[in-house]
């Protein structure tokens, strides 16, 4: 697994410089190509036969407010990554979540921000990150909220066994090879061993692939897992943490409260998330 394509999704109501040094910090760390990705919508509730028209003048005023703003990204872009044959810029006026799924098929990491999280967050203009995570097909890189650099010397590898866990293990692997040393960890629910015998196999797993790694289980207690993998990764000085998404679907996890939910909202830490 290897890193020839990033793609960085911006904010069209954020400036772009910060997150796009982020990103190309990245791409030259991995001597990878960088796509720039804005995309924002322009949804119109037609309220009846008699509003068509008014809202058909809304709806162009809209677009037309979107394109104003996509070019203003795209000068920022350009004047700052100046005529760089590996960086590129790709800009629509459509569903920011949905046409970055589709986007994500040239790249092989997706980089963006901490997400907007809540029932009351605008995926009109900004991501939706839970959506993202599921449809794209590809690991997501979410940025902590001060987007300094990735160091990754030490990365925490949040371990369940369940098929998004394993997923992404793989998909980190560029930075896990890198990085002075990996820990695994799990949170035991259950006494058994299973997650110790788990945590044993992936480091292995990682050694074989010239990765330093050990592994840490704990047990839960009164805190959320979460909470629980976050605190382990201050410990262990980690500025990455790698985790599966949804190991639940995804609606029991916005309902009842999940890992991955919480994880999103961990904006302290870089956080990368496969499924």
């Amino acid at each position: 697994m290897i890193y020839n394509t990033i793609m960085v999704q911006l904010d069209i109501d954020e400036p772009a410089a910060p997150r796009l040094q982020f990103a190309w910090a990245l791409a030259r760390r991995f001597e990878a190509d960088l796509i720039a990705f804005a995309a924002a919508d322009a949804p119109v509730v037609l309220p009846g036969s008699d509003g068509i028209s008014v809202a058909g003048g809304v709806l162009g005023a809209r677009i037309e407010e979107i394109e104003a703003r996509l070019q203003a990204l795209r000068g920022e872009f350009e004047s700052l990554m100046g005529d760089d044959v590996r960086v590129s810029w790709r800009g629509f006026a459509a569903n920011p979540t949905q046409t970055l799924a589709v986007e994500a098929r040239v790249a092989d990491l997706i980089v963006t921000g901490s997400p907007a999280i809540g029932p009351f967050a605008d995926h009109a203009r900004r991501i939706d990150a839970g959506g993202l995570v599921l449809a794209a097909g590809r690991p997501v890189l979410f940025a902590s909220r001060d987007l300094a650099p990735v160091m990754a010397r030490n990365v925490l590898v949040a371990w369940k066994d369940t098929r998004e866990a394993r997923r992404a293990v793989v998909d980190a692997l560029p930075f896990l090879t890198a990085a002075a040393e990996v820990l695994v960890a799990a949170v035991e629910e259950e006494a058994g061993g299973a997650a110790r015998s788990g945590v044993a196999d992936v480091v292995r797993f990682l050694m074989k692939h010239g990765v330093t790694a050990r592994s840490e289980v704990v047990r839960k207690g009164e805190a959320e897992t979460a909470d629980t993998l976050v605190k382990l990764a201050a410990d262990a000085g980690s500025d990455l943490l790698v985790a599966g998404a949804y190991g639940h679907s995804r609606l029991r996890e916005w309902a009842f409260g999940g890992v991955t939910r919480t994880l999103l909202q961990k904006s302290q830490l870089n956080r990368l998330l496969s499924c």
